[in-house]
């Protein structure tokens, strides 16, 4: 197979190309444990997208029901589970999720609905899409083996989904009574953002050093 092959999913068999299933790559813990029949890598993915959004929901009902953002464990699951899937299955597992919760499913860390995807934790959650696209973009591309590596990379799909979270949080400070009015950047930021900066630099490290220590154990033996 060329670089090409790899990368595009095209192969050239029996003088035709012939278009391969390849939502994930041979890099990630997914990847490695993929059957090799097209039909049963479609049934595996779609039942492990599913599993996924199960597992951001436990981890979103372990919180800390503090205003305006809880505190949970939602961005270790889908820091984990990017690095584990890879960046195609990361984000369909993350975009499942939210239509899950659009749809009135209690898959939220308070609940669910339409109402709850406006409300102060709206950024955040579509921060997660971009978040798990960042970290499995570097985890199709080898960061899985490479404990700094992934762990750079958590860090900067982390940052990246505060930013989100932190802009839609400015953007409906005029309608928040937790917001001070006279300095709403530094009130945003400081009720918003900055209590939860310590706890995801642990929950990134946990989660990057849990992906490459299943890495060690598992995809480099085989």
């Amino acid at each position: 197979m060329t670089l090409l092959q790899a990368r595009t999913g095209i192969r050239f068999k029996h003088g035709r190309y012939e278009m391969a299933v390849i939502l994930t790559t041979p890099n990630t813990l997914l990847g490695v444990f993929q059957p090799k029949s097209q039909v049963a890598k479609l049934a595996a993915n779609a039942a492990i997208v599913v599993l996924g959004t199960l597992f951001i929901t436990a981890a979103a009902k372990v919180n800390v029901p503090v205003w305006p953002v809880p505190v949970t464990l939602q961005s270790f699951a889908i820091a984990a589970l990017a690095a584990g899937f890879g960046m195609r299955i990361g984000v369909a597992t993350v975009a499942l999720y939210l239509v899950e919760g659009a749809f009135g499913l209690p898959v939220f860390a308070t609940g669910g609905g339409l109402a709850y995807l406006v409300g102060p934790t709206s950024g955040f959650l579509l921060g997660f899409l971009a978040m798990a696209a960042i970290i499995g973009y570097a985890a199709d591309r080898g960061a899985s083996s490479r404990p700094f590596t992934l762990f750079g990379a958590m860090m900067i799909g982390n940052a990246v989904m505060f930013a989100f979270g932190f802009a839609w949080l400015v953007a409906m400070a005029g309608h928040a009574a937790w917001v001070d009015q006279t300095n709403v950047l530094a009130s945003a930021f400081a009720k918003a953002v900055q209590p939860f900066i310590v706890w995801d630099i642990l929950k990134m490290a946990f989660a990057s050093l849990t992906v490459t220590g299943l890495w060690g154990l598992f995809a480099a033996r085989r």
